[in-house]
């Protein structure tokens, strides 16, 4: 290996007596590090393997560039610059064993929630009635599976790029829909803006995608009549444009819903809120990767632009603006946490990609109404 001094102690150089096989795995690697990393010493604790050297290039590229080799030997890196020179710390992955039960008890509950919701759409009585529950199915079905073919869109484009991503988790909750929606976890870097904007993108075309579908399916279905109790509260909804098209395109018009085609609505709501272009939102996402640094300023301006709308909606037409003040809020604490930057985070998008990002932009604006929604006594 040229010039490289290496060190290792001889009892971890033996195979079956470290951590890992020292030899091998720097034979394996060193071709790749030796691209983008000078090295002129290796040493070996046992349980990581120190790569002591100058870079090639600056260190953001030398970290793009190890990710997708090193990850695919499963091990994981650090470049740190101590007592004058560089190292390059190279130790195998702990692979974090997935409670997919978790996942599965959230999904079951949730299942069960959104069906009550549905149910009491539906004009049942599950006091006097429990069997009346199966009346809410119909809703259930519909709502997973726009919120799920959202999260699993993301889950899919992340590991088609080599990131660590789980299984969605639904989140049961007592609201009018019976949840707070889906969400999934990932860990460890973005390898590059490219990565960033597919993962970001994928979630609302394909959530929006089968929105439309369920509400094409929920229009051409008779809103069941529903009698509310007296202490009850019914919601009017602010009907987005892309809602308002589809009901001329079916040629179906009123307020009555079928809780299908509310399941819709809800969707459009969701694709909204998720791309608007702020924090870690999927909107943030798509700007940060088609923008770069320079999607800061916006992300920046979104809460303040929230909170105008908000006090629009509640002083000049008298309505229920509170949606806007506390996602403004939300997002003022939730953007100013930053977004971290991919690895390749120079090599810009191509146009095919920026112009799948704009268009996705207008279609997020096609589902906005100012007053989502308000109380009907």
């Amino acid at each position: 290996m040229g010039h490289r001094n290496s060190k290792m102690n001889p009892e971890n150089h033996k195979k079956g007596k470290g951590k890992f096989n020292a030899e091998e795995t720097v034979s394996r690697l060193y071709p790749y590090i030796a691209r983008v990393f000078d090295v002129y010493e290796v040493q070996n604790s046992g349980e990581a393997l120190y790569f002591y050297g100058t870079p090639r290039t600056n260190s953001e590229n030398v970290t793009g560039e190890l990710w997708e080799p090193l990850q695919h030997f499963g091990f994981g890196y650090t470049l740190k610059y101590e007592l004058g020179e560089y190292v390059l710390l190279v130790s195998p992955e702990k692979k974090a064993k997935e409670k997919t039960w978790i996942n599965l008890v959230l999904f079951i509950a949730t299942f069960f929630t959104t069906m009550v919701c549905g149910a009491w759409m539906s004009g049942a009585d599950l006091e006097i009635d429990p069997s009346q529950l199966i009346r809410g199915l119909p809703f259930t079905l519909a709502i997973m599976t726009v919120l799920g073919s959202h999260e699993m869109a993301h889950y899919v484009m992340a590991r088609y790029h080599g990131m660590k991503a789980s299984l969605p988790y639904f989140i049961p909750f007592p609201t009018f829909i019976g949840t707070m929606g889906a969400l999934i976890r990932y860990r460890g870097p973005v390898p590059s803006r490219k990565a960033l904007f597919d993962v970001g993108v994928a979630g609302p075309l394909v959530g929006l995608f089968m929105s439309v579908a369920v509400t094409v399916i929920g229009l051409n279905l008779k809103a069941p009549a529903v009698n509310p109790l007296s202490e009850s509260m019914m919601l009017g909804l602010g009907l987005p444009p892309l809602f308002v098209f589809i009901q001329n395109l079916v040629g179906v018009t009123g307020e009555n819903l079928h809780p299908v085609a509310f399941a819709g609505w809800v969707g459009m709501f969701v694709t909204l809120l998720n791309l608007l272009p702020a924090g870690q939102l999927d909107g943030g996402h798509i700007l940060r990767a088609m923008l770069g640094k320079k999607a800061e300023k916006i992300s920046f301006m979104m809460p303040r632009v929230l909170f105008l709308i908000g006090l629009y909606v509640i002083y000049w037409l008298k309505e229920d603006g509170f949606i806007w003040i506390s996602w403004a809020l939300f997002l003022w604490i939730f953007a100013a946490v930053g977004h971290p930057s991919p690895l390749h985070d120079k090599v810009e998008l191509d146009k095919k990609r920026i112009f799948i990002g704009i268009i996705t932009f207008i279609l997020g604006l096609l589902c906005f109404t100012l007053i989502p929604f308000k109380p009907i006594p």
